[in-house]
C-alpha cells in the first residue's frame, strides 16, 4: 500500500523563502463588547482547554486556549444575550453575557448522570461504527457552502526559544463534505515575524499555512487517514464514553497494526452516540520509522542534515449548529530534530499551529469561493514575514482571536520593543 501522502503538501522545511503572500483588507470598527476571562472546572479549579464559547442567535464563536484563557468580541447589539460554553466530558452551560461582563470566569460542572442510565444500543464492534461515522458524513454535517471567518496562529521554538511567529485573520471558502472540490483560503490580515539568528542555518516553514489545519478536517478530508484503503490497517476498540452538548459520545481508540511499518495514526475518535456524527478527534501519527515518517514531511533539507520528526500530534474539533455539525478548530504539534554531519549536538525545533472559526455564514451560490482570485493562499504558498502589525494594539480590530498564552504574549512583547528600537 502507498504511504499516504497528507502532511508532504503541508509541511515543509527550506533554506530559502518562497512565495509571496497577498494584501489585506480593511475592516470597518464597530461598537463591540470586550469580554476575556478563564474557563474552569467548577471543582478543582483546573483550566479548561479548547473550551468552545458561542453567542448565542449568531455564529460568532472562540475557544479557551492552553491556559484556559479566553477572549471574545461581541456587537453591542447583543449585550442582553447569551453565551454558550461547551466543553467534553462536562455540562453545556448557558449564560447571560451580562453576568460574564460582571464575573469573566466561567466554572463549568463535570457531566453528573451516570453514563450507565443512557439507554443507547452501541453497535457490536467499534470498527463497524466508525464505518458507520463515515457513511453518515452527509447527513450529519452541513450541506451547504460556506464563508467562515476564522483565526490561524503558528509558531516555531528552538528547544524552548521563540523563533517565529505568525497570526493572521483569515476567510474560508469552505465546500459541503460531499463536495470534493477542495476548500479555499484568503488571507484578510496577518502579521509574522522570525528572528532567524535563532534558527542557525535553516529555516523551517510551513508550506501551505492555514491549510494544514484544514486538512486536519477528517470529515472533509477522510481519505488522509481513513481512506477505503486504509481503514482495514487499523484495530479499533471501545474506551470509556463521555459527554458533549449534554449527549452521550462513544469515545473509539484506533491504531495500526504493529506488523505494518508504514507511519499510520493512532487516537482517539468522539462519536456522538446518536448520529453517529465525529464531534472531536485527537490523534497523532506513528514517527517510529524515522526514514518513512520523514518522507512525509521533508521536501527540502541541507545536504549535511538529516531531519525526522520526533512528534506529530493532532486534534480536530467540530461545533453543532441546528442539529448539523461544522469544523470549528484544529491544532498541529510536531516536533523535529536536526542532526548535522561533524556535529556533537542535534536541533530540536517545534511548530505548532492552530486555527479556530470566529464566525460563519452559509451561501446560496454553487460553489464557496472568494471574489478576488488574487488575494486566494495557495497550498503551497508560505507567510512571509510582516512585522508591522505588532506594533498595532488595535490590529485585529473587531476579529475575534485566539487568547495568546502567556509564552506568547512575552514574544510579541519582545517583537515591539524591537521594532520600537528599529
Amino acid at each position: 500500500m502507498k504511504i499516504q501522502s497528507f502532511f508532504k503538501k503541508s509541511l515543509i522545511l527550506l533554506v530559502i523563502i518562497g512565495n509571496n503572500i497577498l494584501g489585506f483588507a480593511q475592516v470597518d470598527s464597530t461598537s463591540l463588547i470586550e469580554i476575556s476571562g478563564k474557563i474552569i472546572d467548577s471543582k478543582t479549579n483546573d483550566a479548561l482547554v479548547f473550551a468552545d464559547l458561542v453567542v448565542s442567535d449568531s455564529n460568532i464563536a472562540t475557544i479557551s486556549n492552553t491556559e484556559g484563557d479566553y477572549l471574545l468580541k461581541i456587537p453591542a447589539d447583543f449585550k442582553n444575550g447569551f453565551i454558550t460554553i461547551t466543553y467534553l466530558g462536562y455540562a453545556e452551560k448557558k449564560i447571560q453575557i451580562s453576568d460574564v461582563i460582571a464575573n469573566s470566569t466561567i466554572m463549568l460542572d463535570q457531566f453528573a448522570t451516570s453514563l450507565e442510565e443512557v439507554n443507547i444500543t452501541r453497535p457490536k464492534s467499534a470498527e463497524i461504527l466508525v464505518r458507520m461515522m463515515l457513511k453518515r458524513n452527509d447527513d450529519n454535517y452541513m450541506g451547504s457552502n460556506m464563508q467562515m471567518t476564522g483565526f490561524y496562529r503558528e509558531t516555531i521554538k528552538k528547544r524552548r526559544q521563540n523563533a517565529s511567529l505568525a497570526e493572521a485573520v483569515v476567510s474560508i471558502y469552505k465546500q459541503p463534505n460531499s463536495n470534493t472540490k477542495r476548500d479555499e483560503i484568503d488571507i484578510v490580515k496577518v502579521r509574522k515575524n522570525t528572528n532567524y539568528a535563532k534558527l542557525d542555518t535553516i529555516a523551517l516553514k510551513l508550506q501551505g499555512g492555514p491549510f494544514s489545519n484544514l486538512y486536519a478536517d477528517i470529515m472533509k478530508y477522510p481519505q488522509y487517514i481513513f481512506s477505503e484503503d486504509n481503514l482495514d490497517n487499523y484495530v479499533y476498540s471501545f474506551d470509556k464514553s463521555t459527554v458533549i452538548n449534554d449527549q452521550l459520545v462513544y469515545v473509539v481508540n484506533f491504531k495500526q497494526y504493529p506488523e505494518l511499518q508504514m507511519p499510520l495514526y493512532f487516537g482517539k475518535l468522539y462519536i456522538d452516540a446518536k448520529t453517529y456524527a465525529l464531534t472531536s478527534a485527537v490523534y497523532s501519527l506513528n514517527v517510529e520509522n524515522r526514514e518513512l515518517a520523514s518522507e512525509l514531511f521533508v521536501k527540502r533539507k541541507p545536504r549535511r542534515a538529516k531531519v525526522y520528526p520526533v512528534e506529530a500530534n493532532y486534534r480536530v474539533n467540530y461545533r453543532n449548529s441546528n442539529g448539523k455539525w461544522l469544523y470549528s478548530y484544529s491544532n498541529i504539534l510536531l516536533t523535529f530534530k536536526v542532526n548535522w554531519q561533524g556535529k556533537l549536538f542535534n536541533s530540536v525545533y517545534t511548530l505548532n499551529s492552530e486555527m479556530a472559526i470566529t464566525n460563519w455564514n452559509a451561501t446560496d451560490e454553487r460553489y464557496s469561493r472568494p471574489d478576488n482570485k488574487l488575494r486566494v493562499l495557495k497550498p503551497t504558498s508560505i507567510l512571509l514575514d510582516e512585522a508591522s502589525g505588532f506594533s498595532d494594539s488595535e490590529f485585529w480590530g473587531e476579529y475575534n482571536i485566539i487568547e495568546p498564552e502567556k509564552s506568547i504574549e512575552s514574544a510579541i512583547q519582545k517583537i515591539q520593543k524591537q521594532l520600537d528600537k528599529s
